[in-house]
């Protein structure tokens, strides 16, 4: 049925489902066709009475062994059926009542023949192929005439088509093990299938749970990250210029020049004014304003150059290599660690000439501060706070987030050194950018 249906709608039958549907129905049809064909011909083959109602019986019996076959099958295809103590019973008893049914009458062999089918599914590999030859001797003494063979040259056939046979149930031996080997590998290939297959979904639904977990740890990490760039930004800036501020009002209140007065005043409202635009830049996570319109070299110089009028170091500012257009937030780190580190030698080292040097090095970008001051031991711990809180440490963290470093040398009365290196990136179109020069 189901294969008709599968026809009716177009689906292509495969060679398994026409075998199966031949181990289904194929010993219904044999028996009857047999048992046609013998009735027809017991005039033939001189039945006698008792032979034809023992022909009636047999048949009668070996209808009721196939239906109970397939009641215990329960519809499942033969070939994923296990062989059992079942299955060889129902070869052998069927095997022997189509053995007597053909040593009544010759014909019966149309039915005797389908032991050479499905013998490698229901015997055990050993025992496939002596019941195959018990089939093939079925078979030669129908084809000889009958059994047993009546006269010398009957035997003679008979010989010789059980030799026939036995070389045939060879053939088909080796087919059906080999053919019911690859079925097991087959069963055994889709076993495994499945296990993956539930190995997967499992996996799937710790990796949804893994995901879920990731995706609150990463908003947990980015809030973090956001609060330790708003510290920072804040120190770069806000701090920076409150200082900054306070140096300028610190000068004005221990002067008695009004003119000198006035400029620092003008200073501080300067400086005011950048450290409100730069808060405001902050909250935005804009990048610095000096680099609105400048290049990190031109903002580096300009900032060099103001942090030394206002300091009153003599500073100098040098660029070696050819200058990039480097990507925002490379110039923008660079800025803020040359910044950072120019507050500190301003607050800590006393120190007489500073130098920033830039230097543009094939894949990397170097930027060093140095200068003459007291220095100190970097090795000792320096504490964490209000004044030095976000000093070196900030500096490093800066770099680190584009996969650069911050080193610093430094000695009690012989000056500080700080080197950043960062990888060089590029700005998006920088190989055609108008400030790219030498």
């Amino acid at each position: 049925m189901g294969m008709k249906k599968a026809e009716a709608a177009g689906t292509p039958v495969s060679v398994e489902e026409r075998w199966e549907q031949f181990y289904r129905r194929g010993p219904y049809a044999l028996l009857a066709l047999s048992t046609l064909i013998s009735a027809l011909s017991v005039n033939a083959f001189g039945m006698t009475g008792t032979e034809t109602y023992a022909a009636g019986a047999l048949v009668v019996a070996a209808l009721v062994l196939q239906l109970w076959w397939d009641r215990i099958g329960g519809g499942q295809p033969l070939r994923e059926r296990e062989q059992s103590a079942a299955s060889c019973a129902y070869y052998v008893v069927r095997t022997v009542v189509a053995f007597v049914l053909t040593w009544i009458n010759p014909l019966f062999a149309v039915y005797a023949v389908i032991g050479y089918f499905d013998g490698s599914y229901l015997l055990p590999k050993r025992a496939v192929r002596p019941g195959l030859l018990v089939s093939s001797v079925t078979m030669a003494g129908s084809q000889s005439g009958g059994l047993p063979p009546g006269s010398t040259l009957q035997w003679v056939l008979f010989g010789g088509l059980l030799l026939l046979n036995g070389s045939l149930t060879m053939v088909f031996a080796n087919l059906g093990i080999r053919e019911a080997e690859i079925a097991a590998e087959r069963t055994a290939t889709i076993t495994e299938l499945e296990e993956a297959n539930a190995r997967l979904e499992q996996a799937l639904a710790e990796n949804a749970g893994l995901h879920a977990q990731l995706l609150v740890q990463a908003r947990e990490a980015g809030v973090a990250d956001e609060r330790r760039r708003l510290a920072a930004e804040i120190h770069d800036t806000i701090a920076q210029g409150l200082t900054g501020i306070i140096a300028q009002l610190q000068v004005v209140s221990g002067t008695t020049d009004p003119e000198r007065a006035r400029e620092h005043l003008t200073r501080a409202a300067a400086l005011a004014r950048h450290s409100l635009g730069e808060a405001r830049r902050s909250v935005h996570n804009l990048g610095p304003a000096e680099l609105d319109h400048d290049s990190l070299a031109d903002a580096l110089e300009k900032a060099v150059a103001d942090w030394g009028e206002r300091t009153g170091v003599e500073a100098r500012f040098t660029v070696t290599g050819t200058e990039e257009v480097l990507h925002d937030e490379v110039a923008a780190t660079l800025l803020r660690i040359a910044q950072e580190a120019l507050t500190n030698t301003a607050k800590h080292a006393g120190a007489h000439r500073a130098g920033v040097t830039l230097s543009y090095m094939g894949d990397e970008v170097t930027l060093d501060v140095r200068d003459d001051g007291r220095g100190f031991d970097p090795l000792l711990p320096r504490p964490r706070s209000g004044s030095n809180g976000f000093g070196l440490g900030g500096m490093r963290a800066r770099a680190e987030r584009i996969a650069g470093t911050v080193t610093v040398e430094s000695e009690k009365g012989g000056g500080t050194a700080v080197s950043a290196r960062v990888p060089l990136v590029r700005h998006a179109g920088a190989e055609h950018h108008p400030d790219r020069r030498r």
